[in-house]
């Protein structure tokens, strides 16, 4: 999208270039951190290196404040904005999380409704908790055979639309954790036709702004407001990310509400690494994605060379809930050889060394991204086939469905601050849970405060922690007890 300014020059990286001149003044320290740059933890610096605490410091004047910048971080800000195509980008230091608090929290006020897939990350319903808005949820489309979530078809967000005419504003996934993408153009479109503001969760598509032959991303597509986790697949440090935002939003006020949430106390590894992230992307991004989504379609080949596993892809399309998909993403079916995602996943790690993204009931996720080698695909390929000749079972009684259409009794924060009581899960059926139960990842609740808990709910609960998965959110660790409205 093009804002009608003069192309900025990416090979400058301002929060970088400011610590090196900073690093060379040798300035006494008598401010925060009180490891003073790492000579009152030697164990510390030991560990990280000097070249690293030596720049985790505190904001001053040459190096500009993450709460209000107006030097180096406005810099950044200004070139990250200009690289991913936005009117303005904001430096997130809390994870992609903030960013979708943020983003939600800027659009939505208390008793507002916004309409959203409800199989969106669990900082989306976080955010509803914190600021009061109602969930309109469009249940995503499931496809039988994978047992995952589609994105929103057009028809059923146009319906939603006109149910309800007051919402504020849309939310769309794109892409899934699978890679699976939403008709991005044509939901943006009806949402401004009715007044309303698109927003994204793009955590996992950074690399849709730098490469050739991706899905649109969420800025080229005219939407208003995107979280961008640059950690994820653009390179930078655990807890970065990107807040993007379109020509009609107001920036100090996003940064107003950032600032509500948002710690004072900026990282400046972290930033610096987003300032580095950038520019290596805009640099060198296309190339660099380019050998990433080739390497994905080898490694999809290969998998399903093996027989029994099945690594989808682009063949899923079909014009409307799976409008698009992200090539990058091997993603990989595993119950054809009787086994749950997730027990491959735990033996791939246990067994043979290799720490893939997740697994869940019925399929396992191996990121790829700019620091993978077609080495390590290989050695992926070897030990699934090792894994099917060895474990391949009957997989008879294996469940499927990742996703089960919730039943929404009340807005998550009327039931998250409502009284409660504690019961044993496995007498739960038919009570409001006024928690979250998360398998985490991918970090979508299975139960979100405000839904009532069915049997079959139950059943998948019960049958993911057999499996071993990790299951997040209650306030009892061991998911025996569950916290449902009194």
């Amino acid at each position: 999208m093009n804002f009608n300014r003069t192309r900025l020059d990416q090979s400058r990286a301002p929060i970088y270039e400011a610590l090196e001149n900073f690093r060379k003044m040798r300035v006494v320290p008598f401010d925060v951190p009180g490891h003073k740059r790492g000579r009152g933890n030697p164990e510390l610096t030991a560990f990280l290196g000097q070249q690293c605490v030596g720049v985790d410091v505190n904001s001053m004047k040459p190096l500009d404040n993450l709460c209000h910048p107006v030097s180096v971080i406005a810099q950044a800000e200004d070139l990250a904005a200009d690289a991913f195509g936005a009117a303005h980008a904001f430096l997130m230091v809390g994870g992609t999380t903030s960013s979708v608090q943020s983003m939600v929290l800027t659009a939505c006020k208390r008793g507002q409704e916004i309409i959203l897939p409800r199989n969106v990350h669990k900082s989306v319903i976080n955010a509803l908790v914190l600021c009061g808005a109602v969930p309109v949820y469009v249940n995503p489309e499931v496809d039988q055979r994978l047992g995952i979530s589609l994105g929103m078809r057009r028809e059923q967000v146009a319906k939603a639309i006109a149910e309800h005419p007051n919402a504020v504003a849309v939310l769309v996934n794109n892409p899934t954790y699978y890679g699976i993408c939403s008709d991005l153009r044509a939901i943006v479109r009806m949402a401004h036709e009715a007044g309303m503001l698109c927003l994204v969760d793009e955590a996992h598509g950074t690399h849709f702004y730098f490469g050739g032959g991706l899905p649109v991303s969420a800025m080229a597509a005219g939407a208003d407001m995107a979280c961008v986790s640059m950690h994820k697949s653009g390179g930078s440090l655990t807890q970065s990310s990107l807040l993007l935002i379109g020509p009609g939003i107001n920036a100090g006020y996003v940064r107003q509400v950032i600032n509500l949430t948002q710690t004072t106390s900026g990282s400046y590894l972290l930033m610096s690494s987003l300032d580095i992230s950038r520019r290596n992307l805009a640099l060198r991004g296309r190339e660099v994605f380019h050998q990433v989504a080739d390497m994905a379609e080898y490694a999809r080949q290969e998998v399903n060379a093996v027989g029994g596993y099945y690594a989808f892809g682009r063949e899923l399309l079909n014009g409307d809930s799976v409008f698009d998909f992200d090539i990058t993403k091997l993603s990989v079916h595993t119950l054809d050889i009787g086994l749950a995602g997730i027990e491959v996943y735990d033996i791939l790690r246990d067994e043979y060394d290799i720490q893939i993204e997740f697994g869940d009931i019925g399929n396992i996720l191996a990121y790829l991204s700019i620091g993978d080698r077609i080495q390590e695909v290989e050695r992926l390929v070897s030990a699934l086939a090792e894994i099917r000749r060895r474990y391949q079972r009957d997989g008879t009684g294996l469940l499927s469905q990742e996703f089960i259409d919730p039943e929404v009794v009340t807005s998550p924060q009327e039931a998250f601050y409502a009284p409660k009581r504690s019961m044993p899960l496995v007498e739960s059926v038919g009570q409001v849970c006024s928690e979250f139960v998360t398998c985490y990842p991918p970090g979508i609740p299975i139960l979100a405060p405000g839904e009532r808990i069915t049997q079959e709910i139950l059943e998948h609960i019960q049958y993911a922690k057999e499996k071993g998965c990790s299951m997040t959110g209650p306030e009892d660790p061991e998911l025996k007890y569950i916290n449902v409205l009194a």
